[in-house]
């Protein structure tokens, strides 16, 4: 019998920007038994909070968040906590699509038809888009997919791909991301999971492919093109 997902839970502080502030949060989060799973910590460079940081964690388990979150307060560098839904409750799963502008767009517009069709009943599927030129440029965005919280697929819209992005593309599927091109020159269809020739399908097979709902799933037509 299969376990049920560990709950998440997130929470938000504003500290004060200063050595020591992530051990002391660290040690509390630490004896409540919580498991961290993410952290995201940016600086407030303006705003009323200018001069300070605001912690994001989500994490797992723990004993008496309550407690936890009251002790949080208490430390000396803490200006203020709140808990809210983790982002995977309201954002859900990330499909990425990268590559040139008119491209994405089109896998974009299949994409986005798509998840609403999936969203209104239930699920959380948000589309994240970047049109790029340039191989490095591209390569770069891709390698970073893998280190994306809550990525999912990859899909690449573009004429022209190959040399370093099909090394990433490589990496990214090293990482369990599987990756949809779009028929196009270079060898980057060679390295990808799927290659589709219409954008519009494409965008619908990524989010086919991520929903818990639907029936498609890459790795019944690795290495097929349609």
């Amino acid at each position: 019998m299969t376990e049920p997902a560990p709950e998440l839970f997130a929470v938000r502080i504003i500290v004060e920007n200063r050595k020591g502030v992530l051990r002391d949060i660290s040690t509390v989060v630490a004896q409540h038994d919580a498991n961290v799973l993410m952290i995201h910590q940016e600086c407030f460079d303006t705003g009323p909070f200018q001069g300070m940081a605001e912690l994001y964690l989500e994490f797992e388990d723990g004993t008496d968040r309550d407690g936890m979150f009251r002790e949080l307060k208490n430390l000396p560098a803490v200006h203020d906590v709140k808990p809210y839904d983790p982002f995977s409750h309201i954002y859900g799963t990330r499909v990425i699509i990268i590559g040139g502008g008119a491209q994405v767009a089109q896998v974009a517009l299949g994409a986005v038809n798509e998840a609403d069709r999936h969203n209104i009943r239930g699920e959380r599927i948000s589309v994240d888009t970047i049109p790029l030129v340039g191989e490095k440029t591209v390569a770069k965005a891709v390698d970073a997919v893998a280190r994306l919280p809550r990525a999912s697929i990859l899909v690449l819209a573009g004429s022209l791909m190959g040399g370093e992005i099909s090394s990433a593309v490589d990496r990214v599927r090293e990482a369990g991301i599987p990756v949809i091109a779009l028929k196009m020159a270079g060898s980057v269809p060679d390295h990808a999971d799927l290659v589709v020739t219409d954008p519009i399908q494409a965008g619908v097979f990524a989010v086919m492919h991520v929903s818990k709902a639907a029936v498609f799933d890459i790795s019944r037509v690795k290495g097929r093109e349609f």
